[in-house]
């Protein structure tokens, strides 16, 4: 008896810990698992961009049916909860649009599979700065919760790989639309544009994920 007595003295401050600690909401850790999925799969884009291969783009299709899985399991929980820690808009959007990153990436490589693209100069450069859009998103959702205004800084840093995708897509299109020389460099121009579109459409929801992210410190933190 006096043992268990000890022993629930002793636990009693790590039980009043617990007890006290805030628990990782799960709406969060469904994005955050939908943001590392997304950098994974930018990851591949990249190594195909360097090695084009079957397997990257396989690698691509599965990451991106597992986070369509991990969304449907998050619409699914919103649909069934009351009370949620942020608006219900904001997590409903965030994962919109993270999804949305990872389906232009899964177009970009399989697209440039089914029409035997290879991977110039721009395509691995925008591919360079979709993978780093990624990252700081997945940082940014990763500090949300306990560092609001490390959150803040990733966010701007990924507004800022926006910016500089931007400037790059009308630079690849400003050397795509110079005079074509015969009837296939006409077809490889516009397999070229739609491949361009996708990756710069990725980089349009990355800074649509970090705009929502600063509304959601602005207005919870």
């Amino acid at each position: 008896m006096i043992n268990v007595v000890l022993t629930a003295v002793r636990s009693f401050p790590q039980r009043v810990r617990d007890r006290f600690t805030r628990r990782p909401d799960r709406f969060i850790v469904r994005i955050q698992q939908q943001c590392e999925l997304n950098v994974e799969a930018a990851g591949a884009l990249l190594d195909y961009m360097a090695k084009p291969s079957k397997k990257n783009a396989q690698r691509v299709q599965q990451l991106e049916k597992n986070a369509d899985e991990i969304r449907r399991m998050l619409v699914d929980e919103l649909n069934r909860t009351f009370v949620t820690p942020i608006d219900r808009e904001d997590i409903y959007s965030l994962s919109r649009a993270i999804d949305d990153i990872l389906d232009d990436t899964w177009f970009t490589i399989n697209e440039m599979d089914i029409l035997a693209v290879t991977p110039n100069s721009f395509l691995s450069e925008m591919a360079s700065l979709l993978s780093q859009g990624a990252e700081e998103i997945k940082l940014a959702l990763d500090r949300l919760t306990h560092h609001p205004n490390v959150a803040s800084s990733h966010a701007i840093r990924a507004r800022s790989v926006n910016n500089e995708m931007e400037t790059l897509y009308a630079t690849a299109l400003a050397d795509l639309f110079k005079k074509p020389k015969d009837l296939d460099s006409v077809v490889m121009m516009l397999k070229l544009r739609e491949i361009y579109r996708h990756l710069f459409h990725a980089a349009d929801r990355i800074g649509d994920v970090a705009n929502i992210v600063d509304d959601i410190v602005v207005k919870f933190f």
